[in-house]
This record gives structure tokens, sequence and C-alpha cells, in this order.
């Protein structure tokens, strides 16, 4: 039976995945890849239903990327992949909103992947799901961009625990973001984005463009 809570996000880290849908990765003009390809988006990127995604000055693209996020629920480290499962907290969505033209222009996903507002999750925890074979879809303004499962990904989610965590130990409440299916567009301000993924809701949030006249080092 499934266990559906409220969600806010309180890890150490977000590990994101990269061409982890064959479809993506060949909209993108880039190989299926041999292992998972990981970055990190940074905690200060977190937002909520219903908080705005800012389009930053400067960018000419920002994107939409659906995404199922898989939560730990305790220390991980070195976890076998048969065993992987076991140090799940639960699943929830996340938004991975990319600048494209700064991705492609740095090489590097930091700056691309990291501004404040650039990683939507929630709005709710579930636990007790299969998360194999999930429906994944967005909508902009109600128009659907992306449809998919999770049986599509290129490395399921107990490879990617396996691997992430041969790499750096995970501490309850860090993200694992599983990657995106085919369909990724373009965020104006006025725009409304929606991801739903089968068995957790759906995910909400408005578009703004940055006013570069406001803020403080204490804004959020």
């Amino acid at each position: 039976m499934s266990r559906v809570e409220p969600y806010r996000y309180t890890g150490t880290k977000i590990v994101a995945i990269g061409s982890n849908y064959r479809d993506h990765a060949i909209e993108m003009g880039k190989p299926v890849p041999e292992i998972p390809k990981i970055f990190l988006k940074a905690p200060s990127a977190v937002i909520y239903e219903g908080d705005p995604i800012v389009i930053p000055p400067g960018t000419q693209r920002v994107d939409h990327e659906a995404e199922l996020a898989v939560v730990i629920g305790q220390r991980a480290s070195r976890v076998p992949r048969a065993r992987a499962l076991e140090v799940v907290a639960g699943y929830t969505i996340c938004n991975d909103v990319t600048a494209r033209d700064f991705q492609r222009a740095d090489g590097v996903f930091a700056r691309a992947k990291g501004y404040d507002s650039f990683c939507p999750l929630g709005p709710v925890l579930v636990a007790g799901i299969d998360p194999s074979n999930l429906t994944i879809s967005c909508w902009v303004n109600n128009v659907r961009r992306q449809h998919s499962r999770t049986d599509q990904l290129v490395f399921d989610i107990a490879t990617l625990i396996a691997f992430v965590t041969d790499i750096m130990t995970l501490y309850p409440g860090d993200v694992i973001s599983t990657g995106t299916p085919a369909g990724v567009g373009p965020l104006l301000p006025g725009d409304v984005v929606t991801i739903e993924i089968e068995g957790i809701g759906r995910l909400t949030n408005p578009v703004v463009a940055r006013d570069d006249r406001v803020g403080s080092p204490v804004e959020r």
C-alpha cells in the first residue's frame, strides 16, 4: 500500500542524471550513455508547488525537463543493486529546469541548471509504489509536450542508486532525479508548466522573468 505525505527537501545534494531516456539522448544529438551521466543541482534551486520558475536575464532558452525523483531515506554508501530500493524513502516529481543555451556554451551544467528556482520538487512524497513503469507527462499551457513511461529509462532506479553510492555517500533527504524523456521545450514568462507522474500526482509552476532591480543577499 502506498503512503503519501507532503514533500519538503531536507537533503544535502541533488544528483541528476543526464541522457537517461534513449529518445531524449537522440533529440539532443548525443549517444545513449554506456554508464550513467551524473551531475549536481544546487539545493538553493529548489522551489515547490505554485512557486514561480524565474528566467534570468541573458539566456535565450530555458527548457522544462519532467523527471521522476527518488528521495533517499537512510545513509547509503556502496549499496549493491540488489538492495538499492531498500534505501528509498519514496518518490516525487522534479522539473530539471535548464538554460539550454548556457549548457551548450559552457559545456558543463552548473550554471545552466543551478539558478535559483531551477529545481521545482513535490508536491508530495509517495512511498510503497513500484517506480519501474509509471507514466510521465509534461504540459505547458495545457499543451502536452512530454509523454513517456519510466520503463524507458536507460538505467533503472536500482542501477542508479548503486552507481551513485559507489561514488558518494547519500544521506536522508538526498534526491536522485532520474532523467527526462524526449519533448523538452522552451518556457517563457507567462507560461504555466505542469508535470504529472502516475501514482504521484501533478507539480505546477508559473514562469516569470527576473527583475534585476530587486533582491538582496537574504532574499531567500
